[in-house]
């Protein structure tokens, strides 16, 4: 049985499996939920920086769906295309996958079907240098520790929307299972060190980058406009999964939701601040939605 084997595990989070529940653990409990929840949760959107800068939002949002849903068969995660660059998302089908928290199983009898829409390939090899969907399966493995998954890399193209609605659709068909979806992207790279310095430096630069330019992206997700997210990301740099966001957008839309809750935001520049009293010239915005 195939089996993709974690490449930052001792770099965006704990390699040791005691070390990495007690990350999960403070995770967790450095939010907690101030907003009014769907009845249950269908989809999120979670950050994938290292936990130190983003796990608090990502817990966040596993939190809300553990607290609605209480169990979950499957999650769908797409995941952000950083090194991947075909047009088609990239389904990883058999398997699993192994995280240091132990194994978790691919679901392949849903993949299957999504494999039979005719919207994706099924190449697990795209997936091995991608960390976008790897940093979230640990959540999964401790809040959900019988949930199976599905991982699907979705690009910045109109097939990763196609291929949410389809997932939508046929998550709606099978109604014995509980399935959620989840879209892993950050939001706006601003700084020197990611060349994108449209407002100059500083912290007014930063400011508009997380009051403005997040914003537009984030107010598209809650309105699930996930064709209009696709092109806000390409005109503005304010995502940089925006097609594994639109996807999980466009399911939630498929399955009948018609807003989504923004459970918190913050930067990498606040988290810094906040947690080591320094400030940069760079930042990283970071959303946690759920529909």
């Amino acid at each position: 049985m195939q089996c993709r084997k974690p490449i930052v595990a001792g770099q965006f989070y704990p390699a040791r499996k005691d070390q990495c529940i007690d990350q999960i653990k403070q995770c967790i409990s450095e939010r907690t939920i101030k907003v009014p929840l769907p009845d249950s949760i269908a989809a999120g959107i979670v950050p994938h920086a290292g936990w130190t800068f983003s796990g608090s939002l990502a817990g966040l949002v596993f939190s809300a769906i553990k607290k609605q849903n209480k169990a979950v068969d499957t999650f769908v995660i797409f995941g952000a295309a950083h090194s991947y660059f075909g047009q088609e998302p990239a389904v990883y089908d058999r398997g699993c996958w192994l995280t240091p928290l132990g194994e978790v199983l691919v679901d392949e009898q849903l993949a299957d079907l999504v494999m039979n829409t005719g919207i994706g390939v099924n190449e697990p090899a795209f997936h091995r240098a991608e960390h976008s969907i790897e940093v979230q399966v640990p959540f999964i493995q401790y809040l959900f520790p019988d949930a199976k998954i599905l991982p699907i890399l979705a690009p910045p193209a109109p097939d990763s929307v196609e291929l949410g609605f389809s997932v939508g659709r046929i998550i709606g068909s099978l109604s014995q299972q509980k399935i959620v979806c989840i879209g892993s992207t950050d939001l706006t790279h601003y700084g020197p060190r990611y060349g994108f310095t449209p407002m100059g430096v500083g912290p007014d630069a930063i400011e508009w980058a997380s009051r403005v330019n997040d914003k537009q992206f984030i107010d598209l997700a809650v309105q699930l406009e996930p064709q209009r997210m696709l092109s806000s990301s390409a005109e503005s740099g304010n995502a940089c999964g925006p097609g594994a966001a639109a996807a999980a957008v466009a399911a939630a839309k498929k399955l009948g939701r018609q807003k989504g809750v923004l459970l918190a935001y913050t930067n990498s520049n606040e988290v810094m601040i906040r947690k080591m009293g320094a400030s940069s010239t760079e930042s990283v915005g970071y959303a946690a939605i759920v529909f």
